[in-house]
């Protein structure tokens, strides 16, 4: 796949649908997810409006109209104090794989979280005591790859297809932590703003 065929934006809710087909193989055919019903297109839609109320959500797009892929940025925890945190979440189309978009679509969302004065990215990743058809330690390497150093694992705490699984927390800091930190900038606010230069 040619890298140069792809763009980076923004997600809307009208790519509900084809984000939700890349979604749902996840869920039924994989741990990497420890969601077990494979959500609405209406669910699907909310959490791509609740995300952008405050976080990019971004989409890989072919020039053919095509999604591959899509990364987005949750909160970390609800309390003001974590309001320099996020989780990061990235999930490729099958035929998106191994191509450096994963790469590509990353290192664009870690740019909006910087430009919002985000600091600490954090992945939580479902990680099998021995690899299976289900799950690999590929996210693991991946995010390894990309930055990520793991500071905390969970032993068999996700229970999917009658198998238990780990969870691990790899985390990353994009910015300088100081005394006088300043603001989180909304995503919307961010981007209107980056609209008028």
């Amino acid at each position: 796949m040619n890298n140069s065929d792809i763009t980076i934006r923004v997600a809307s809710t009208d790519d509900a649908s084809a984000l939700l087909a890349i979604y749902a193989p996840y869920v039924e055919a994989t741990a990497i997810t420890f969601e077990y019903i494979v959500p609405s297109v209406e669910e699907f839609t909310r959490r791509i409006r609740t995300t952008l109320e405050k976080y990019p959500y971004l989409v890989a797009e072919h020039r053919d109209g095509r999604l591959l892929g899509y990364a987005y940025a949750s909160p970390f925890k609800a309390r003001a104090a974590y309001d320099w945190a996020v989780e990061t979440t990235i999930y490729l189309a099958p035929e998106a794989k191994c191509c450096g978009l994963g790469r590509r679509l990353y290192e664009a969302l870690e740019q909006a979280l910087k430009a919002q004065n985000i600091l600490n990215l954090n992945a939580c990743i479902s990680e099998p005591e021995v690899e299976d058809e289900y799950l690999t330690k590929q996210s693991h390497r991946f995010h390894e790859h990309m930055g990520y150093r793991l500071v905390g694992e969970f032993h068999l705490c996700g229970y999917k297809f009658n198998r238990w699984y780990h969870m691990i927390w790899m985390e990353k800091h994009i910015g300088e932590h100081t005394a006088d930190q300043p603001a989180v900038i909304p995503f919307p606010q961010l981007t209107e703003t980056r609209n008028c230069d």
